[in-house]
C-alpha cells in the first residue's frame, strides 16, 4: 500500500473528526437562537445544510463507485496475468495479493471521503468567521 495514500487518508480522517464536530456546535447553536421569525439569513443557512449534505453524499458514492469499477478492472487484469503466470512458476504470492486488495481499498475509502472532507472542512472555516446573531 503506498504510505503516502494511507497518510494522506488518515489525516483527511483526522481533519473532518475536527472540522464535522465544530460545525454541528455551530449550527445546533444557530438553531436554538434562531427563535420563531427565522430571519432570512437563518432560513438560508438550514437550506445549505441539507443541501449540501445530498450533493457531498452523492457525490461521495459516484466517486467510490467509479473507483470500485476501476479497482475491480485492474484486480481483474492481476488475476488474469496470475494465472498464466502459474505454468511458469511466477504465481503473485499471497501478500501482493493482499497488498493489491487493500490499495484498492484505501482508494475507494479515500475517494469517497474527498467530497465530504471538502464539504465540512470548507463549513467549520466559513461558520468560523461568522457571527452567531
Amino acid at each position: 500500500m503506498s504510505s503516502r495514500r494511507a497518510k494522506s487518508l488518515i489525516a483527511k480522517s483526522a481533519e473532518l473528526a475536527f472540522a464535522a464536530p465544530q460545525v454541528v456546535a455551530h449550527r445546533v447553536t444557530r438553531m436554538a437562537l434562531a427563535g420563531t421569525p427565522m430571519s432570512a439569513r437563518d432560513r438560508r443557512e438550514f437550506k445549505l445544510m441539507s443541501a449540501e449534505k445530498r450533493v457531498a453524499f452523492g457525490k461521495s458514492w459516484n466517486a467510490m463507485m467509479f473507483e470500485t469499477v476501476r479497482a475491480n478492472q485492474q484486480l481483474a487484469m492481476f488475476f488474469f496475468r496470475a494465472a498464466w503466470s502459474v505454468p511458469l512458476r511466477r504465481a503473485p504470492s499471497a501478500s501482493a495479493v493482499a497488498s493489491r486488495f487493500q490499495e484498492a481499498a484505501t482508494r475507494v475509502l479515500g475517494k469517497g471521503l474527498a467530497p465530504v472532507h471538502r464539504t465540512a472542512v470548507a463549513n467549520a472555516k466559513r461558520l468560523a468567521r461568522t457571527k452567531l446573531r
